[in-house]
């Protein structure tokens, strides 16, 4: 495949600079083998059926930004994910000013440093700090910032509102560097009107990485490598999805995130198993669903692997044609954008 079937043209303009208030006022556009249709995300309980089970991603994102000092040198961090030796891999700005050993002053919490322990093959970088445990979740609080996506203008620096808008009602375990977006449509009311329903509920932990952040890199899609990302699924929260189908409920996944961990955990009859790991599956056209029968998820970028998960979930051609009527009837994209909600093809 080349990438060039997953492009098209979208103006700037219908990029999102700022979450829907309420959060369920943001636009839903339902797409299914019968076409699209133009609803609203609070409407979503009676699109959905009793019995069905909604999967939602509780990773809770932190503040991964850093900035800091090697002697007069500036540097920039974007941590990624921690790793079992004890040292978190991290993206580096100015990262051509550091050698192996040297200690990177971090800015906004005394005394708190890391150190370039290692260059990873992938261009990241290795780093050791000098906290650890809770010491080190308090200085990170002290001195980081939110990794906003690069496509959200924030030219006098995050706003005030941003943390709370960039977390999601579902998150409880920190680890994740960008929000899950779909699940920030998500009010206590709308849980409440599922719940009321007969819509069941569970929750998955996917920690989404930096790596989330970077272009694709090749023409052939077959040649790209995806950044793995740590997960887990509890043994009740497979044996609550597993109850559900055998049912006749359908699984509806809370964007991509609990997609991609749900098929990575699946056996070959759909059956979820628990699963805690990391997973890099990348999931295109010619995949074979399992487990997810439909998918709530916001608007994604051109070329980017997650358009070309909803292509593989509902089809090229109908998610083409769905984006070019959302474009043309001024729905929003991206991070704090509207969403749609996909049945699988």
């Amino acid at each position: 495949m080349d990438i060039r079937d997953f492009d098209f043209d979208l103006p700037a303009d219908r990029i999102a600079q700022h979450p829907a208030r309420p959060r369920d006022a943001a636009r839903l556009l339902v797409v299914g083998q019968d076409g699209s249709r133009d609803r609203i995300v609070r409407e979503l309980p009676e699109l959905l059926s009793p019995g069905d089970i909604l999967v939602a991603n509780d990773t809770r994102v932190i503040p991964a930004q850093l900035s800091g000092r090697r002697g007069n040198a500036r540097i920039g961090l974007t941590l990624d994910q921690p790793r079992a030796d004890g040292t978190w891999h991290a993206l580096a700005r100015n990262a051509r000013r550091l050698a192996v050993g040297d200690v990177i002053a971090i800015d906004g919490a005394d005394g708190f440093t890391a150190t370039l322990a290692a260059r990873d093959a992938d261009g990241g970088v290795a780093l050791r700090f000098n906290a650890e445990g809770e010491d080190f979740s308090a200085a990170l609080r002290q001195a980081g910032a939110l990794a906003l996506p690069p496509y959200i203008a924030r030219p006098e620096g995050l706003k005030a509102e941003d943390a709370a808008d960039y977390q999601t009602i579902f998150a409880r375990h920190e680890g994740a560097v960008a929000a899950p977006t779909a699940g920030l449509h998500f009010t206590p009311g709308l849980l409440a009107a599922l719940e009321t329903r007969g819509i069941k509920r569970v929750t998955l932990t996917l920690h989404v990485g930096a790596g989330t952040f970077l272009p694709m890199r090749t023409e052939r899609v077959e040649e790209h490598r995806m950044h793995a990302e740590r997960g887990e699924i509890s043994a009740a929260t497979a044996a609550a999805i597993n109850e559900a189908r055998q049912a006749g409920g359908k699984v509806v996944a809370v964007g991509t995130t609990s997609v991609r961990l749900l098929e990575s955990s699946a056996a070959e009859d759909g059956t979820v198993r628990p699963f805690t790991g990391s997973t890099d599956i990348f999931i295109t056209p010619g995949h074979r669903f399992r487990v997810v029968d439909r998918m709530m998820t916001n608007f994604h970028l051109p070329k980017s692997t997650l358009f070309m998960l909803v292509c593989a979930f509902t089809g090229t051609q109908r998610m083409h044609a769905a984006y070019s009527h959302a474009i043309a009837s001024g729905y929003r994209f991206y991070s704090y954008g509207d969403a749609c909600l996909l049945e699988r093809a």
